[in-house]
């Protein structure tokens, strides 16, 4: 990333604010409290009014800081970068009040260097240095020096024990700012390393999905294609039924009729795919009841598969929940138990139940058919699979706001967990 790069995408940027927001919260309890001891404890003589003033003034910019985190607007880097400086000044003028360079917690300036050079850009970064180590010079020269009651200053503090004292508010300063760079610094990396993985897991769905649209773009096409074949051997198929009579070739005549059945359906399939591929949307959909979808969809599945046992059991629901549902999703569906019927027929169980606002949809096989786990892909072993089918399925549940994963069974097989938001009514989606 470069300088005057685009704002930072929410929510991280937002965090990274919330984050500097706590952290002044802390500065100003704890310079608020250093003071309180500077004056009460070894009866320093420091400009109460100006620090006073001066700690309202960083309250104030951090009651400003609050109202731009409830807004809820998008933070951009330069605006993080303006509010480390707000802090850098801050400080200054704080050291500036209470000794200067001799101020044992000189060592803070570390602490807006390291958050910038973790979280912006680089020529935000140089800036901050630039700043910090002119302010830092400035203050070995210009301060108010730190003065006993008796008008003594630190020269007097040294001979009665007082640089003892000045090394230990070092080391202390030192231990404070390491604590406070652990701490925040980690977790507004935490924050930067968060938003790399979801960017990164964006890229991945980006390109993912432009290899969906680009296979239907080619369904499509191959639809279009595959239409005049078929309409070729639907008029031999109807001229064969008609030439021969049901009761002289009742083998040809049935053997006609069903290329006929199946010419239809081909059809139909190619029809369809020639009306969704590459335009299918989610706002297409229309909410459906869980338990009466499913149960239809299992009828449906049920009769095109006779041969396969299914052990199948939905839980109790407390209220009706409905999901956002289109011909793309049930075929989806379809799809993967189609996958676990040619796994193991004789073995395919299906869960359904509700949990923390999603839908979810277990299949489970004894087979191999899903074959091997690699990430979040699967890799098909079926002799004669290409693995389209699983791909479009993922796609289509994806499409659907759903996730898809796998586990490896005990036992053997794979058990494919499906998950679909729910959503709040059964009214139609526009």
């Amino acid at each position: 990333m470069e300088f005057g790069q685009q704002p930072t995408q929410k929510p991280y940027g937002d965090a990274n604010l919330r984050q500097l927001f706590v952290l002044r919260n802390v500065t100003i309890s704890g310079e608020l409290l250093m003071v309180l001891g500077a004056i009460f404890g070894l009866n320093l003589v420091l400009p109460v009014l100006a620090i006073t003033l001066l700690l309202l003034a960083m309250l104030g910019i951090n009651i400003s800081t609050w109202i731009c985190l409830r807004s809820g607007r998008v933070v951009a880097d330069w605006e993080l970068f303006a509010q480390l400086i707000l802090d850098v000044l801050a400080f200054s003028m704080m050291m500036y009040l209470s000794g200067g360079a001799t101020n044992p917690f000189a060592w803070f300036y570390l602490l807006p260097l390291v958050i910038s050079a973790t979280l912006l850009p680089p020529g935000y970064t140089r800036i901050m240095a630039i700043l910090t180590v002119a302010c830092y010079t400035a203050l070995t020269r210009f301060y108010l020096p730190l003065t006993l009651p008796n008008g003594g200053g630190m020269e007097a503090m040294q001979g009665s024990g007082g640089f003892s004292l000045h090394v230990f508010g070092m080391w202390f300063g030192f231990v404070l700012s390491a604590g406070l760079i652990a701490h925040f610094v980690v977790g507004m990396s935490q924050s930067l390393k968060a938003r790399e993985a979801g960017l990164s897991k964006a890229r991945e769905r980006a390109l993912r999905d432009e290899g969906l649209v680009e296979l239907g773009m080619l369904a499509a096409g191959a639809a279009h294609e595959l239409g005049t074949p078929l309409g070729t051997m639907a008029i031999i198929s109807g001229e064969l039924q008609r030439t021969h009579d049901a009761e002289e070739a009742p083998e040809v005549h049935r053997a006609a009729s069903m290329l006929l059945t199946q010419i239809e359906r081909c059809k139909e399939a190619l029809s369809s795919v020639s009306a969704t591929a590459g335009v299918a949307r989610a706002e297409a959909g229309s909410s459906a009841q869980t338990v009466a979808y499913l149960d239809q969809l299992m009828e449906k599945w049920r009769n095109s598969r006779l041969g396969v046992e299914v052990q199948y059991h939905r839980g109790q629901e407390e209220s009706p929940g409905y999901i956002l549902s289109d011909q793309l999703l049930s075929q989806a569906l379809e799809n993967i138990l189609n996958n676990a019927a040619d796994a193991s027929p004789q073995a395919v169980k299906v869960d359904a139940y509700q949990q923390s606002g999603q839908w979810v949809l277990e299949i489970s096989d004894r087979g191999r058919g899903l074959g091997q786990l690699a990430g979040e892909q699967v890799i098909s072993e079926k002799e004669h699979g290409l693995g389209i089918g699983l791909l479009l399925a993922y796609g289509s549940i994806r499409r659907m706001g759903g996730e898809v994963s796998h586990r490896l069974r005990a036992g053997g097989g794979t058990c494919t967990r499906i998950s679909l938001p729910l959503i709040e009514s059964a009214a139609v989606c526009p």
